[in-house]
């Protein structure tokens, strides 16, 4: 009887725990306040830049990442503006910074918190691709993806969360973010959706690049460029991400949608 007490409650708090994603339709967990999570975002975030040789914001490279992410914020801006979710993005400010690292690689964390590193250029080759990347990967956290990740994580260990608590306060919690956030962390901890995470990057990075007025037939040069790569793939694109033909596939079916927006936003410019 005691067990079935457990078991009920433990149903009881996936059902509770569960929110319908605002941009992906899909109903993910979600264990963890999105205000603790930013919180938390900041400080590892200035921990990150203090650590690393981060690009003077006056240089070629370092304008181009900050124009191109501005571009993609606002193009998510007026997405969520235009589908009636004006409040989505609460607690978000913007931040983009390049930093001096071979890595081919960007990321971005809960809140708005985005680095690339300076080891992508040479591949992205042009503003467009690095839109590309930059709309992926932001996507990421306005999808909370990272979020419904931690909350997996947390639910697989047995750690409790109860309400708005203070994620800072507890150092299991924070040990579970460190493993999810933290740059790198990708390797080897993806859980069994991360997948599906993917696409829902690559599907709605897509529209928000083409909706800051980049043509998104871009990604597939780039891509391309990342299956010749072969064995030099970076963590980012390892073997738990969606193999190369199948994501190049799967770009060729969003085509369509994504140059939608992309024309949308070519005759609001003219």
């Amino acid at each position: 009887m005691l067990a079935k007490k457990i078991l009920g409650a433990f149903f009881l708090l996936l059902l509770f725990s569960c929110y319908r994603n605002t941009i992906t339709g899909r109903s993910q967990l979600s264990l963890v306040p999105e205000s603790e999570v930013q919180s938390l975002a900041v400080g590892q975030y200035k921990e990150f830049l203090n650590k690393n040789k981060v690009i003077p914001a006056n240089t070629k490279d370092a304008e181009t990442v900050k124009r191109v992410g501005n571009r993609i914020a606002l193009a998510i801006a007026k997405y969520y503006k235009d589908n009636g979710m004006p409040d989505a993005l609460k607690g978000y400010q913007w931040e983009f910074n390049l930093v001096e690292n071979k890595e081919i690689n960007a990321w971005c964390m809960p809140g708005g918190k985005v680095v690339c590193y300076t080891g992508l250029l040479p591949v992205t080759m042009n503003e467009t691709a690095l839109a590309v990347v930059l709309g992926h990967e932001i996507t990421h956290a306005v999808a909370g993806h990272g979020r419904e990740r931690m909350s997996e994580q947390l639910l697989a260990q047995g750690i409790g969360i109860v309400g708005d608590i203070a994620l800072g306060n507890n150092p299991q919690t924070v040990a579970v973010f460190n493993q999810v956030y933290a740059p790198g962390a990708q390797i080897g901890v993806l859980l069994p959706n991360s997948r599906k995470q993917e696409y829902e990057a690559d599907h709605f990075g897509l529209i928000f690049a083409a909706m800051a007025g980049y043509n998104p037939q871009e990604a597939i040069p780039f891509w391309k460029r990342m299956a010749a790569m072969g064995g030099e793939k970076p963590p980012i694109f390892l073997s738990d991400h969606p193999a190369d033909e199948d994501r190049i596939q799967k770009l060729e079916t969003l085509m369509p949608e994504a140059l939608k927006y992309y024309n949308s936003s070519k005759s609001v410019r003219n």
